[in-house]
């Protein structure tokens, strides 16, 4: 059995629960909960120092985003990866960012622009071996993407769907890929710069389309996070 890492600390200034539901997500995304691991709700709460109402909250969550199951009389249990989970929620992220894009292109706010850029050099800054402190910052881009576009309901049902895409992200990132990311972020900056709104959205779609890339293969190498369904 796998449970939460005991030097979690929850802050005493936020509701228990959704504290609870980031780290489980967290850990599941970043592969710190491996698919098949049974974890506990009593343990979790024992672990912080918490009742168990919260950590529940947070499984009915986990189990609406398809990153956990709970079976009666059984336990709760990590996910595997449905590969055709992840094709449909990247055909749906391409959908509304591809939007998103379109109408930032078109209103090349300079401030935006200055801070898309603030972001990739700070992208540029990562440790190689920190995979997830470049996901936050790439997850950051897009919302700064949103939130410019005055889409923030938009970036809120990305974020209720994509953490089976996330799971697999965390997986094929590396230093190489690191980079084609980046440069494609520039693209898609320089084309909204330039008020080229076909090319931010061109930009866009191929970046999100890398992943497409990347399944097959993970999907082959670490077939013990998948489901097999394809």
């Amino acid at each position: 059995m796998q449970n939460i890492k005991p030097q979690r600390v929850l802050s005493a200034i936020e509701a228990v629960g959704p504290q609870v539901y980031r780290i489980l997500r967290e850990q599941i995304i970043q592969a710190e909960l491996v698919p098949g691991a049974r974890i506990s709700e009593a343990e979790i709460a024992r672990s912080l120092s918490i009742s168990r109402q919260p950590v529940r909250e947070a499984f009915i969550k986990l189990a609406e985003e398809g990153l956990v199951q709970v079976l009666p009389q059984r336990g709760t249990y990590v996910t595997r990866i449905s590969t055709a989970s992840v094709m449909d929620v990247r055909f749906v992220r391409e959908a509304i960012e591809a939007d998103i894009v379109r109408q930032v292109a078109g209103e090349h706010p300079a401030a935006i622009v200055d801070e898309l850029r603030e972001q990739i050099a700070r992208q540029k800054q990562v440790p190689h071996d920190d995979r997830a402190a470049f996901l936050r910052l790439d997850e950051l881009f897009h919302h700064t993407l949103a939130t410019a576009a005055g889409r923030a309901y938009a970036w809120s049902v990305i974020e209720s769907v994509k953490a089976q895409m996330d799971r697999v992200r965390f997986l094929s990132v590396d230093d190489l890929q690191i980079g084609r990311l980046i440069e494609q972020h520039e693209r898609i900056v320089d084309a909204i710069a330039a008020g080229d709104v076909g090319g931010a959205e061109q930009a866009l779609r191929m970046h999100l389309r890398e992943i497409l890339k990347s399944l097959p293969e993970i999907a082959r190498s670490r077939e013990e996070f998948f489901d097999g369904t394809g």
